[in-house]
C-alpha cells in the first residue's frame, strides 16, 4: 500500500494548514538531527509562508524554541491540541518573507507491538535504536502547504543510516565513533509530505544505467542479520531492476533516479516516491519480492507519480493491484489469474452483509472491507474495461494517462477521459455504474430455451439480477457433449432477457463461468473462508483450555484475529451458540479441541489435516450453523499465530508450523449449470 493516503487524506479533512500548491509547490528546507539512541530530535526549518499568520502542527513530543525573520526574532504561540499535535502560530511575517523555526523534544519510542492493523491506521513520530519512523501526517515538520517542495539535510550517529524520499544529493560516512553520519536529500517535485527513516542498516548499491537518461541507484538498507542472509539484498536489487524496466515499458519512463528498499522494525509495507518501507520479518519471504516488491515499485507511478484527489476518490490502489499482484497471477497461469478473481468475489460474499460504501468514497485501507473495495473490487473495475476495450486500447489508456498526468491530481474522471481517448468509446455509464453501486449485484439465469432457426440454432435467456438499473457485460458459456463456445452478453439498464444464434444447440449454459464480472456468486462457488470470521460484526470465542497459559494465548490471538471484540461463551455453550447463527470460534491444544468437538457432536477434525504441523485451523462446511477451529500443540503454538494468522482470511484451511503456513487451501466449489430447455418449432398449415 502507499504511505502517502496518511498525509494527503488529513489534508482533505483539513487536519493540515496550508495552501494548495501546483508546480510552483513552496519549498521547504530541513537541518536535523537525530539520536535514536537518547530519541532527542533537533532541527532547523526555513520557509515562505504564504500568509502573515502562519499556522502549522507539531507532534506534541515536539516545542518550538526560536522563531526568526533574517536577524530579527519573531514571536510565536502555541493555540491547541489536535489528534496529539500542538498548533503553533507566528503571526509577524509578511508573506514571502524567509522564516527560520528551530524545534526540538524527546520523540515518543518505538511501540515494538503494533500490529499491521495499528500500523495502517497511523503512527507518531517513533524512535529506538532498532529503527525510527517518522511519517509524514506525525506532525514532525511544520508544512508550509499542501504541496510542497523539500531540501533535507540529516544526521544520525555513526551506527546509523537515516534517509528521506527524494534524491541523495550528497552523503558524509563517518571515520570513526564520534562522527555522524550525514546526507542530504531533495525532492524537487510537489509533494505532499515527509517520511524519515533510520536504522542500524547495511547500505548496498546497485547503478542501472540508462539510454539517454541519468542512471538509477537501486539501494538496500537492511540491518545486519538481514544483509547477512546470501544473495538476499542482490537478488532485491536485481528484481527492482527487472520491475522498474518492466513499467517503463508499460506506463511510462521511471520518473525518479532511484529506488530503495528500507528494511522496517515494524510490520509495514508501505510505499513512497522513491523507496519502499517494508517489515524486516517478511523481507526474507520469497513471496515479498514476487509480489509486494512490484507492487510498491509500480506506487512510484501510482499515487506518488500521479497524486489521487482523495476528494474525488482513490484510484491508485486498484490500478497497482490490477498491473501488480493481479498481472502476476497472469504472468502464472489463466488457472491463477482466476483463482485471484475468485477470492476478491468471495471475499465481497463475506462481507455483502456489511455497509462497504461504493468504489466512488474509497479512501483508504482502514480495514478488510476497506480493503475489498478499494483493492478487489476496482481491480475488478479494470478487469472488466480491459475485457470491454481489447487489450491494445486499455494498455494506450494507460499511457495516456501517465503522460497527460504525470506529478498532478488526478481522479478518476481523468482515467475515464484516458480510456475514451484511446477507445473511442463513451463510457460514463460504465464508470458510473461500477463507481456509484454500494450493493453487490446479484445476476442469475431464471430461463433458458433453445429453438432451430435456419440452420442455426436460436436461444432466449432470460435473467433474474438486482439491481435490474446496472448495466452488464455478461459472458456466457454454452455447451452441448464435446462443444463449447462462450458469447458476451450486454443488458442495459432494465434490460433482462437476451436471444442469440449459435451453431448447435446447447444443452447447458454457465453464468461467467471465469468469474470476470464483479458480483455475488451462487451458493455452491462460496466455500466458508476464514473472511466470514474475521470481518464478523457479532463474533463468538470458545475456549477449549484449563491452563492460563493456553487461555491467555488464545485472548490474545483473537485479539489480533477478529476486527471487532468477540463475546467469550463457555465451553459447555458450544453446542447451543451454534444455534444462533453468529459465527463461534473455537480455539485450544489438540487434545481439547477434538474432546470439544465430540463433546457436542460436532464434525471431528479433517482428515487430509491431522497430525500436520504444531498448529491447524478449519472452517466447518456444508453445516447451518458457522464454525472455525484453531487448534495448536500448546500455548506457544498459540502464541505463534498471532501476526501470520489474519493475513489468511481468504483460506478455508490452514496448516501452520511455528508460526509459519506450510499447507492452505479452500473447501472444493462448483460453477453451476443451467439446463436449456428444447423447444420443437411446428411449421404452419
Amino acid at each position: 500500500m502507499s504511505a502517502r493516503w496518511l498525509s494527503r487524506l488529513a489534508v482533505c479533512t483539513g487536519l493540515l494548514l496550508g495552501v494548495t500548491g501546483a508546480f510552483g509547490a513552496p519549498d521547504l528546507r530541513l537541518d536535523l538531527s537525530l539520536d535514536p539512541h537518547s530519541r532527542q530530535f533537533r532541527a532547523q526549518a526555513e520557509l515562505q509562508p504564504a500568509s502573515r499568520n502562519f499556522r502549522f502542527l507539531l507532534h506534541e513530543s515536539l516545542r518550538v524554541t526560536s522563531a526568526r525573520v533574517g536577524a530579527e526574532g519573531v514571536a510565536f504561540e502555541q493555540q491547541g491540541e489536535r489528534l496529539g499535535c500542538r498548533q503553533w502560530q507566528i503571526r509577524t511575517v509578511r508573506p514571502g518573507q524567509k522564516l527560520v523555526i528551530r524545534y526540538a523534544g524527546r520523540l515518543p519510542p518505538l511501540e515494538r507491538n503494533r500490529d499491521h492493523r495499528s500500523v495502517i491506521g497511523g503512527m507518531p513520530p517513533m524512535s529506538a535504536p532498532e529503527g525510527s519512523f517518522l511519517s509524514s501526517g506525525s506532525c514532525w515538520y511544520p508544512r508550509p502547504a499542501a504541496l510542497f517542495s523539500y531540501r533535507v539535510h540529516l544526521a544520525v550517529p555513526h551506527d546509523q543510516r537515516a534517509l528521506v524520499a527524494g534524491r541523495r544529493t550528497a552523503e558524509t560516512l563517518p571515520q570513526q565513533p564520534g562522527e555522524s553520519y550525514r546526507a542530504s536529500f531533495e525532492f524537487n517535485h510537489p509533494a505532499d509530505g515527509i517520511d524519515l527513516m533510520a536504522g542500524p542498516w547495511t547500505v548496498r548499491e546497485k547503478v542501472v544505467p540508462r539510454v539517454g537518461k541519468s542512471a538509477i541507484s537501486l539501494r538496500t538498507y537492511f540491518p545486519a542479520d538481514l544483509d547477512a542472509v546470501p544473495g538476499l539484498a542482490q537478488a532485491y536489487l536485481d528484481d527492482s531492476q527487472t520491475y522498474i524496466e518492466r513499467y517503463s515499458q508499460a506506463i511510462g519512463d521511471y520518473p525518479y533516479s532511484e529506488f530503495s528498499i528500507v528494511a522496517s522494525p515494524l510490520p509495514t509495507g508501505f510505499g513512497m516516491p522513491t523507496l519502499t518501507y517494508i517489515g524486516a520479518e517478511v523481507l526474507r519471504l520469497p513471496f515479498i519480492r514476487q509480489t509486494s516488491l512490484g507492487h510498491e515499485i509500480l506506487h512510484n507511478s501510482w499515487g506518488n507519480g500521479v497524486y489521487v484527489d482523495f476528494a474525488r476518490g482513490n484510484w491508485s490502489e486498484g490500478l497497482t493491484t490490477f498491473m501488480a499482484d493481479y498481472a502476476y497471477k497472469e504472468d502464472e497461469s489463466a488457472v491463477a489469474a482466476s483463482e485471484m478473481r475468485q477470492a476478491w468475489l468471495r471475499d465481497a460474499a463475506a462481507f455483502s452483509g456489511q455497509p462497504a460504501g461504493s468504489l466512488r468514497d474509497f479512501r483508504s485501507r482502514a480495514n478488510a472491507v476497506g480493503a475489498l473495495v478499494g483493492y478487489g473490487k476496482s481491480a475488478m473495475l479494470f478487469v472488466m474495461l480491459r475485457d470491454r476495450l481489447g487489450p491494445k486500447a486499455f494498455d494506450q489508456g494507460i499511457r495516456n494517462f501517465w503522460s497527460a498526468q504525470r506529478f498532478r491530481i488526478a481522479g478518476w474522471d481523468d482515467l475515464q477521459r484516458a480510456f475514451e481517448g484511446a477507445s473511442g468509446e463513451q463510457l460514463d455509464s460504465f464508470f458510473a455504474a461500477w463507481l456509484d453501486l454500494k450493493t453487490l449485484p446479484d445476476v442469475a439465469i431464471a430461463a433458458a430455451e433453445s429453438r432451430a432457426s435456419g440452420k442455426g440454432h436460436q436461444l432466449n435467456i432470460r435473467f433474474a439480477r438486482t439491481p435490474a438499473d446496472l448495466p452488464l457485460r455478461l459472458p456466457i458459456e454454452f455447451s452441448a457433449g464435446a462443444q463449447r463456445e462462450t458469447h458476451w452478453i450486454n443488458l442495459a439498464s432494465g434490460q433482462n432477457s437476451a436471444a442469440l444464434t449459435l451453431s448447435f444447440a446447447p444443452q447447458t449454459l454457465r453464468l461467467d463461468p471465469e468469474t470476470r464480472v464483479w458480483r455475488r456468486l451462487a451458493p455452491g462457488q462460496l466455500p466458508t473462508i476464514l473472511r466470514q470470521w474475521i470481518a464478523a460484526s457479532a463474533p463468538q470465542l470458545v475456549i477449549a483450555g484449563n491452563t492460563p497459559a493456553v487461555e491467555q494465548a488464545i485472548r490474545q490471538l483473537a485479539g489480533r484475529f477478529f476486527e471487532t471484540s468477540a463475546q467469550v461463551l463457555e465451553s459447555e455453550r458450544l453446542r447451543s451458540a451454534l444455534n444462533g447463527g453468529a459465527p463461534i470460534l473455537l480455539a485450544g491444544t489438540h487434545g481439547e479441541i477434538d474432546q470439544a468437538l465430540a463433546g457436542a457432536g460436532l464434525p471431528a477434525r479433517p482428515s487430509e489435516l491431522a497430525g500436520q504441523g504444531s498448529a491447524q485451523v478449519w472452517t466447518v462446511p456444508g453445516q447451518p450453523f458457522r464454525l472455525a477451529v484453531i487448534s495448536g500443540q500448546d500455548a506457544a503454538a498459540l502464541n505463534a499465530l498471532q501476526r501470520g494468522l489474519p493475513h489468511y482470511g481468504g483460506q478455508s484451511w490452514l496448516v501452520f508450523e511455528q508460526g509459519r503456513a506450510i499447507n492452505r487451501g479452500v473447501w472444493p466449489v462448483s460453477i453451476p449449470e443451467f439446463a436449456v430447455s428444447q423447444s420443437v418449432r411446428k411449421d404452419a398449415k
